[in-house]
Parts: structure tokens; sequence; C-alpha cells
């Protein structure tokens, strides 16, 4: 009995944590349609752009191409003879796939030790430090998503060595990145009244 009373405690609690999980927006297509499914989303954004004067669409648009908006995004499974699992390319993980170092980079530096990579407000928070640090030590524009695109995944040394050149499908990505953050801001400057105005006085818009 006591071994069906944990069984079904265990259940519950999985049921629960899987309920609290975010599903990826519907579509991820429009940023308008994103914000309206995920309005908390637009809050956490709008106070990242306030922290960190970054532009809301770039890194916006980085993370779709990250994780796809998925919360638990991780590389998938290397396998040794094609059955072996011997690990995953990397620790990078959540909606902005953070390495594990990288991630203790961002808590020492800005306090936030018990951020989680799971969470959107602290992915995203993240982003904005990532690309103010590139801005600042890289001297890329905050607004310019293709080259933070580049910092973003060489890193400050890798991309201040021009070690991109030699990844022609890495600039071709950066550049699908910075079509969607030209995207996302058309889109973001024709609905943010609405999320700016607030539940209470949408009903009335």
């Amino acid at each position: 009995m006591k071994k069906i009373k944990k069984t079904l405690l265990f259940l519950s609690l999985a049921t629960v944590m899987t309920g609290c999980a975010t599903a990826p927006p519907k579509n991820s297509s429009n940023l308008c349609e994103i914000f309206r499914e995920h309005d908390d989303w637009y809050d956490a954004a709008s106070d990242m752009r306030d922290k960190w004067d970054v532009p809301i669409h770039v890194p916006m648009a980085m993370m779709y191409q990250e994780s796809s908006f998925k919360h638990d995004a991780q590389p998938p499974m290397e396998y040794w003879f094609g059955f072996i699992p011997v690990g995953r390319a990397s620790t990078a993980y959540g909606y902005a796939q953070v390495k594990d170092e990288t991630w203790e980079d961002y808590g020492r530096e800005t306090g936030s030790y018990f951020a989680a990579r799971s969470n959107f407000d602290d992915a995203l928070d993240f982003m904005g430090w990532y690309i103010n640090k590139s801005s600042r030590i890289n001297k890329v524009s905050k607004s310019d998503a293709y080259a933070q695109y580049l910092n973003y995944h060489e890193g400050w040394g890798g991309y201040k060595r021009g070690s991109y050149y030699k990844k022609r499908w890495l600039m071709e990505t950066s550049r699908k990145v910075q079509q969607r953050a030209t995207m996302y801001q058309n889109q973001l400057q024709s609905c943010e009244e609405e999320f700016k105005s607030g539940w209470f006085f949408g009903l009335f818009g």
C-alpha cells in the first residue's frame, strides 16, 4: 500500500511539474501573436529592454534560433557506434541555450544566483546582458542581430578573431536571425501599444 501511495505521489508531482512548463508559442513567426499568447513574456522583454537598452526583437530572434522557445532545449545526445550514449555535445540548455560556465559568469556578474535557464524571464535577461557586453567589448550595435548572433555563437574572443569566416553555415544562419529580427521589429511596431496599455485597457481597445 505504501509503495502504491509513493508511486501516486510521484506521478502527481511529475504531472504538476509538467503542467508548470510553458509550451512554445503556437505561432512563432509573429511576435505580436507570441506576446498575445504569453503576455507575461512581453513584460519580461520590456524589463530587459529597460535594463540593458537592448531592442526586444534582437534577443527574441536569437532565442528562436537557439531553442524555438522550448524551455528545456539542449543539444542531442551523441553515441559511439550508433548506440552507446556518451553524453551531449555541450552543456547548453534552456531557452537561450547557455553553457554552464557562461551562465555562472552571468550569475556572478549580475547577482542572479537563483536564475534558471528554463525560466523565460531569466533567459531573456541573460541575453540582454550578453548583447550588452558584445556591444561594449566588440563595438557591435545592439540592434545588429547579424553580428550579435555571431558574437553569441562564437564568443567575444572568437568574434574578434573572425572565427566565423571559416563557417559559411554560421554566417547564413546569422543572416536568417537578422531577417527574423527585422520581421519581429516590424510586427512589434504594429501591436506594442496594446501590450503597453495592459489587459484592462485592452478590453476597451
